[in-house]
């Protein structure tokens, strides 16, 4: 079930650095902004938050799960007793109740659509198990119902914590916001806002709208819309999301869109609309259980009605129609389709990859196109320290030792990794004392009696030239120069460049960059070999990073600079020609994709809650290698089950037509039924093997 693979996100706080609060860090880096409206605000009574909704439906809230429950419980407790020859009184009970638990809402929508003139697999099941029961054929009976009953409570369960995740989404955007106005500031709730409106962000905040930085500057975390592994810096005139994180600086924004219209409610409407209305894709036995279903009860009432009008027997008559009907029951038929499927999903659920339901992994070998994200996906999701470029007069140790201990107070993902980078070399960290950070610029902080400066290239090269009057010898210096260059390689090639200051001087260049995962180019090979199409990359960050992404992982197909719904226009139009998509991903921006994609498989670990409800499998190991075994050990499902469908089909046709040209025994008539039955179930149990897993991963 779904609760299986229930993985926690990340919670994201407001931080200050140690020794500072996170107030004096606004009058720190914009005093204007921070000062100008703090009178205003202690005087202004924040509005009462909304209640809050249910993130997750307990399990046994669902009344299709408490029904399941029930049945199989009594099916599993009559089952030992009937077999060990116990008297009838000790197990008859526990199938009834097995029957009536399991078989009421089935039953009911099974007259529910031949109310409709529509007769549907649901009654015709019901129908054989009282059918099998009024011979005796109790085991039968029960086993059907209870296939049925579970089958419906895990697809019930599964839409409802769909729909939970959706109304969790809106939680990232904040119930209230600090409106500027003529008289100050005042504090109204996020629905409120009007376009036109000045809202002022203070460090640690969620912004409350979509809109346009007025004044101030900051770094923002938009990972949960566009995907970027890092910060994004903010300044005047940039464009923000709603429900992203500001960094440790105040911004002023105008705006821009009313809430309903806001990137991240679009995001809950397109996952709804893509849920919605995504041509339901069933089972292959699916297909054809509105014919099957006709067909038996036709022939059914045939055998029954007709030799009586011809003066038969009743008794015999009646007995041969209830031999048709066992021996035409699709028993062999249904466990033709579910042992395979439900072996494939126990067999991936131990290597790290949970499918949510037999349709999901039938579906995943049907895939003819793979879409996958970059940043968390074909990545780690976490910035790492590629290269260390010593400028003259320092080495890389020294300057990445003195990095290291100006950023270890800071929480920032290029100080940890700077830090991380470090420590993996070995290198001792000195006390820093007098840290300071400002948005655009970086930290600042005294290390072993120098001043280590650490941060963007854009703030500390150009504020380094205009400091005071030194500047013209500081321009001509070859340091700032070999920094510039530096800078302008790395980004060239795709990394996050920073700049190691110490006592004014250029130290080094820091390259970042997100780590491909291992195992990401194999992956994508075999994913190109399976389906015959070239794999392509879907990712809302920038054009240089992408591209250096896809040259390491062997993609070619490109698309970068994409917001979600951008991702959904690329599945559509592959959709529109044809292709079944697959969508790999992880993110909340990923989650409209997933909804939208013919199957979806989502990255467990740094997943989103949303991400991980949409898709239709979760990789928990975040072993990109597994995607393309899973849909290989689909592939290998759906070929048993066609082998499957062949033996139950002849089996089910011999007997048949031995029950209407001859005299079938009911006795030899269940043996052959039961027979077919388990030849069927231990055939899709071969999936359940280490071996076929093994086989699908060197499948190509």
């Amino acid at each position: 079930m779904r609760t299986w693979f229930h993985v926690p996100v990340r919670t994201l706080v407001p931080w200050a650095p140690p020794g500072h609060e996170p107030a004096s860090e606004v009058s720190l880096m914009a005093p204007t902004l921070a000062d100008e409206h703090t009178a205003a605000a202690a005087t202004v009574p924040a509005p009462p938050a909304p209640a809050a909704l249910p993130r997750r439906t307990r399990l046994l809230a669902l009344p299709e799960v408490r029904w399941a429950a029930l049945a199989a419980l009594a099916f599993l407790i009559a089952f030992p007793l009937d077999l060990a020859g116990a008297p009838a009184w000790a197990w008859g009970p526990l199938y009834a109740v097995c029957y009536a638990a399991g078989g009421w809402e089935p039953g009911w929508a099974g007259l529910t659509a031949l109310r409709e003139r529509t007769l549907d697999v649901d009654l015709l099941m019901v129908v054989a198990a009282i059918g099998a029961a009024a011979i005796g054929q109790y085991l039968d009976g029960g086993l059907l119902i209870v296939i049925f009953a579970v089958s419906g409570a895990l697809e019930a369960l599964a839409t409802r914590r769909t729909e939970d995740s959706v109304r969790g989404l809106l939680d990232l955007a904040p119930s209230t916001a600090v409106r500027l106005t003529a008289d100050g500031e005042e504090t109204v709730a996020a629905t409120a806002l009007a376009v036109g409106d000045t809202v002022l962000v203070r460090p640690g905040e969620r912004l409350p709208a979509d809109g346009t930085v007025l004044d101030g500057a900051s770094e923002v975390d938009q990972a949960s819309i566009t995907g970027e592994p890092l910060p994004v810096e903010k300044r005047t005139g940039d464009t923000v999301f709603a429900g992203t994180l500001n960094g440790t600086g105040a911004l002023r924004v105008r705006v821009d869109k009313d809430a309903s219209e806001s990137v991240i409610a679009r995001i809950v409407t397109m996952v709804e609309e893509a849920s919605g209305t995504k041509a339901p894709t069933q089972l292959f036995i699916e297909k054809i259980e509105q014919r099957y279903s006709v067909g038996v009860v036709v022939a059914t009432l045939a055998l029954f009605a007709v030799p009586l009008a011809f003066g038969a027997d009743l008794t015999a008559t009646l007995l041969r129609a209830m031999t048709f009907m066992i021996v035409a029951s699709p028993c062999a038929v249904v466990l033709a389709t579910m042992p395979p499927l439900l072996s494939a999903i126990a067999n991936a659920g131990r290597h790290g990859v949970l499918v949510k339901s037999a349709v999901a992994m039938e579906r995943l070998g049907s895939v003819g196109r793979v879409a996958m994200d970059k940043t968390g996906t074909l990545t780690e999701g976490a910035p790492r320290v590629a290269a260390v470029q010593a400028l003259p007069g320092f080495g890389e140790d020294e300057a990445l030792a003195a990095a290291a201990a100006a950023e270890l107070p800071s929480e920032h993902p290029l100080a940890r990794a700077v830090v991380t980078a470090a420590r993996d070399r070995g290198l001792r960290l000195a006390d820093a004392a007098d840290f300071s950070s400002v948005p655009g610029r970086g930290v600042r902080a005294s290390v072993a009696g120098r001043t280590v400066e650490v941060g963007s290239p854009a703030g500390l090269l150009t504020a380094a030239e205009g400091a005071d009057g030194s500047a013209a010898a500081r321009k001509a210096d070859a340091g700032y120069a070999a920094a510039r260059q530096a800078v302008t390689a790395h980004e060239e090639d795709g990394h996050t460049a920073v700049v190691v200051l110490i006592d004014g001087a250029p130290a080094a260049v820091l390259a970042l960059a997100d780590r491909l995962r291992p195992g990401a180019p194999r992956a994508v090979a075999r994913l190109r070999a399976l389906t015959g199409a070239e794999p392509a990359l879907l990712t809302g960050d920038n054009g240089r990073t992408a591209a250096r992404t896809a040259d390491e992982s062997g993609v070619t197909d490109v698309r970068a600079g994409l917001l979600p719904e951008d991702k959904v226009a690329a599945v559509r139009a592959w959709q529109e020609r044809g292709e079944r998509v697959l969508v790999v991903g992880d993110g909340v921006n990923d989650a409209p994709a997933l909804a939208a994609a013919d199957s979806g498989v989502a990255m467990g670990r740094a997943g989103s809650d949303l991400a991980l409800e949409t898709a239709d499998a979760v990789v928990v190991r975040d072993e990109i290698g597994a995607v393309p075994t899973v849909v290989a050990l689909s592939r290998r499902a759906r070929r048993l089950v066609l082998q499957n469908l062949v033996i139950a089909s002849v089996c089910i046709g011999g007997l048949v037509v031995w029950d209407l040209v001859g005299h079938l025994p009911l006795p030899l008539g269940v043996l052959g039924h039961e027979g077919s039955t388990v030849v069927v179930g231990l055939n899709g149990l071969r999936l359940l093997r280490t071996a076929a897993w093994r086989r699908a991963a060197e499948a190509h």
